[in-house]
This record gives C-alpha cells, structure tokens and sequence, in this order.
C-alpha cells in the first residue's frame, strides 16, 4: 500500500459551457449554442451564487459573453453550475441589479452593455428630485415616445412577438383583482412592443421608463374602473398590430396614454391611506 504522500491528487473540477450565440434581444430567432470550448467550472464551496456572478462577470469581461447573448434556462444554468435552482436565481438578481443582464419574461435572460440600468438610475434620480414634477415630466416624454415605437411595431411586428402581446392582453383580463400579476404583464406588453420595433436602443431606453412607473402603477391599480380602461387600450393596440397598421397604432397608443394621465390624476388626488383603484396600465 502506497505510503500517503503518493496519493493521487483530486482531479479538479470540469469546467461547463454555457454560451449561446449573440443574438438582438429584440426578435432575432432561437439562440443557436455556441462551440465546445469550456468556460465555466463546477462550483462547490459556500455562497454559490457570488461564485456564479464572478464566473460570468470574468466571461463578461473576457469577450466570451457579449451584450445580446442569451443565458441558458435556470434549469440548465443549475445543472451545468451543479448548484441549485435558487442559487442561479440569486446569482441572476445579481447579475440584474449590477445592470449586466436583463430577464425578459417569455425569452429569457440576456447580456446586456450597462446601458439600461445606468440609465434607469438617471432617470430615478431625476424623477425623485423633481418630484412632484418628475412624474409629469416622464409621462411627457413617454407620450412623445411610445405612440411613435408602436407604429414602428406594427410594420416589423412577427408572429412570435404578437403572441407575447396576446399572453400578456390574456393575463390582465384575469387579473383585475391581482395588482402584481396585472402590471407584470402590463410591463411585459409594453416591452414586447419595443422589441417588436427590432431596436436594441429603443428597447433598452423604454424597458428604463417602463420599470421606472412600476411603483407608481400600484399606487394608482385601484382607480375605479382602472384595469377594464386600461385593457380597452390595449386590445386596441394589438388588434392594430395584427393588421400591421402604423396610423392606428399611433393612435390606439396616445388614447392610451391618456387614460394613463387621467386615472394618475385621480390617484394623486386620493386622501393618503386610501389606496386608488387600478388603472393598471401603461
């Protein structure tokens, strides 16, 4: 018998690949995977989603993720990690909040260039300082913005976004009396329309906005009448973007933002401790 020393050392971890091919996160067909080449190890030691976020800020860094890359399903990243599913969800809500990936509901989660989040803190700051005018002043500029994204839509909108947009209508009809999933798929409309537009400017620029009124949409969810309002605007918009007709779209968008206006109007006008009533939409 071999003395200790002669041990065989352990074999060390295999690393695992997990890129995908670049692709635009607006509209651009199913990520294809990308080569052999390893990039990733097995990580086995305490606080496993810090382990995954430096595996993957390293690749960031290295070139071998790229703004636009597609990351795998969490089942697979856990899989390929040997980690649980909540470590690479804890390890993605980084990645999130440090504005290195975004997660798109219905598509995934992507490498993105920090554009977005440091713009969605400007625009934070901007609204927070300004109160009680910042509010007015992001939706004046939504309205300059989005009736303009939803004609551009309507002429590059494909089929794969369109039923975003039917799953998103099809959520809100149920969800009246659910103020989180309303203005989920609220939020997930309005994003699937900037990547109908095939613009990762726009895209990033709107999601910045959009994520912005989040808060401000569950204060004003209970306007009476709010969610069924909201819901006329938005069948209109997708019945506009099933026809590919530019001018309606425009149009279906303002009616809507000025629903948006007017339900916030009541909302602020509401005692404190009175929670609105929902006009959930935007």
């Amino acid at each position: 018998m071999p003395p200790p020393s002669a041990r065989s050392p352990e074999a060390p971890p295999q690393p695992v690949d997990l890129r995908y091919s670049s692709r635009t996160i607006a509209g651009a067909p199913s990520p294809a995977r990308a080569g052999d080449h390893p990039v990733y190890k097995i990580v086995r030691t305490s606080r496993l989603y810090e382990q995954i976020v430096q595996q993957i800020e390293e690749s960031i860094l290295k070139g071998t993720l790229k703004p636009g890359d597609q990351l795998p399903a969490e089942r697979e990243l856990a899989q390929r990690f040997g980690v649980s599913r909540t470590a690479v969800r804890e390890a993605v809500k980084a990645l999130r909040e440090k504005g290195l990936v975004e997660a798109y509901s219905g598509r995934g989660t992507f490498i993105t260039d920090g554009t977005s989040q440091a713009v969605r803190q400007s625009f934070d700051l901007m609204v927070k300082i300004g109160q009680p005018d910042g509010s007015t002043h992001l939706a004046e500029l939504r309205g300059i913005l989005e009736p303009e994204i939803a004609a551009l839509a309507s002429t590059r909108v494909e089929e794969e976004d369109l039923a975003t947009l039917r799953d998103a209508v099809a959520v809100m009809d149920g969800a009246h009396n659910d103020p989180e999933a309303y203005i989920e798929a609220d939020l997930d409309f309005h994003l699937a329309l900037a990547e109908a537009a095939a613009n990762p400017l726009i895209l990033s620029l709107l999601d910045s906005i959009v994520g912005l009124l989040r808060e401000q949409r569950l204060r004003i969810f209970k306007v009476e009448g709010g969610p069924r309002r909201g819901q006329f605007h938005h069948k209109r918009i997708l019945e506009a973007m099933e026809q590919h007709d530019a001018a309606k779209a425009r149009e279906a968008m303002r009616a809507h933002l000025e629903q948006v206006r007017q339900d916030s109007q009541v909302s602020s006008q509401k005692p404190p401790g009175k929670p609105g009533v929902s006009r959930a939409s935007s």
